[in-house]
């Protein structure tokens, strides 16, 4: 079915835009009258312009898991992948999400797969996704495997937004207490500096480093605030870079109290979407392959190229993951059991919510600590400085008295 871009008014004046599928641009008005709107403009999305969302951007997280659960449930009751398509594209709550699916549904229109065909918005439908889906293509449960799926966005999506609620007062706390440390050394230290020096007083250690730090913050804050956001850009830039980027997955596994939270999430990534896609039929080389890139993490992506490596010499799988030292031993022994009992989907998933469970645990503890850490720090940071500016106004009065 054609689509169609329209703007719209509706009942309360207020501009509308989306994209809207109909047979022709008269039953498009149509149906914009039954929804209450006043159609000021409706023009035919051609395949060229939908497939140029390849380029613009892509669609929030949010909208993702809303999209792939719309998807799992038409599929899943018998619509074909394209019937499906449109019909998710029509409910989209955003114009972004709808020519991303009307795009995609042109190219499957044009006789593409649907793991395929989501390529050309590779923002909107990252890798893990179409690994996920093409599995299921190739399996023939693509229902099955998109519930899944949906099932595991939501879960990450959920504990996403734990950690990042979690986070929210700890960010707002130091980033006040940054600006008042950087308000008093802009401000106040150097109005009191002017007080110590028409006493031409012996000022101690602490308090020179400060009014040092002071002076040097007032003179070159711009150059300073410059060079950090260069040092930063570069940072985040040279981050992308594979030698970067797998040196930094290496460590970030050995960091103390971080490293092993971060081990966990990326097994229980890994195990989730091995046990979905093995669940739903794939082998253990395509389940491999699409859980390869679950984890976010290179060195889990190595660990995979080398099971698959020993599974396709006739190694057993739970030794292959034993022999990487890169999973949890608690996870290598569920799959140990689950594979002598013939049920490795079955146990990768319970070992995946245990994962998820352990993460949830330890990054809870860890942010309830977090808070007390950044009052101590910055309060301490703040004793320093008005230590600093109160010892000469003591030595001050001492001579005063004296």
């Amino acid at each position: 079915m054609p689509a169609f871009e329209y703007v719209a008014v509706d009942g309360h004046g207020r501009r509308q835009k989306g994209i809207i599928s109909a047979d022709s641009p008269r039953s498009a008005r149509r149906e914009l009258r039954l929804r209450d709107l006043m159609a000021l403009d409706v023009n035919p999305v051609s395949e060229t312009a939908a497939k140029a969302s390849r380029v613009r951007g892509g669609i929030s997280e949010k909208q993702r898991v809303l999209l792939v659960r719309q998807l799992s449930v038409l599929l899943q009751s018998g619509l074909p992948v394209e019937q499906a398509l449109a019909a998710a594209a029509e409910d989209a709550s955003t114009p972004q999400s709808q020519r991303v699916l009307h795009a995609i549904k042109a190219e499957v229109t044009e006789g593409a797969r649907l793991a395929d065909a989501m390529s050309i918005a590779p923002k909107a439908f990252p890798p893990l996704v179409r690994s996920v889906v093409s599995a299921g293509e190739m399996s023939g449960r693509l229902g099955d495997v998109t519930e899944r799926l949906a099932t595991y966005l939501e879960r990450s999506h959920q504990l996403r937004q734990k950690v990042q609620a979690a986070l929210i007062y700890p960010a707002v706390l130091g980033v006040m207490a940054v600006g008042m440390i950087i308000a008093m050394m802009l401000f106040v230290v150097p109005r009191l500096v002017e007080q110590f020096d028409l006493f031409d007083a012996d000022i101690p250690l602490i308090t020179r480093i400060v009014i040092g730090m002071s002076e040097t913050l007032k003179a070159h804050g711009i150059l300073i605030g410059l060079v950090l956001a260069t040092g930063i850009f570069l940072i985040v830039r040279a981050a992308r870079l594979p030698v970067v980027r797998r040196a930094l997955d290496h460590y970030s596994l050995l960091m103390p109290i971080i490293g092993p939270l971060n081990r966990t999430v990326c097994a229980g990534r890994f195990a989730r979407v091995f046990a979905t896609l093995s669940g739903s039929g794939a082998t253990v080389l395509e389940a491999l392959a699409g859980a390869k890139g679950a984890s976010g993490n290179l060195v889990f992506s190595n660990a995979a190229d080398q099971i698959a490596e020993r599974v396709r010499e006739g190694g057993s799988f739970a030794g292959a993951l034993k022999a990487t030292g890169v999973f949890p031993p608690m996870m290598v022994h569920m799959v140990s059991s689950g594979e002598a009992g013939r049920d490795i989907p079955g146990m990768m998933t319970r070992a995946a919510d245990f994962l998820d469970s352990e993460f949830e645990t330890g990054s809870s503890t860890l942010l309830s600590l977090l808070e007390p850490l950044i009052i101590v720090v910055l309060g301490g940071i703040v004793g320093l400085i008005v230590l600093s500016v109160m010892l000469p106004i003591l030595q001050l009065n001492t001579l005063a008295i004296g």
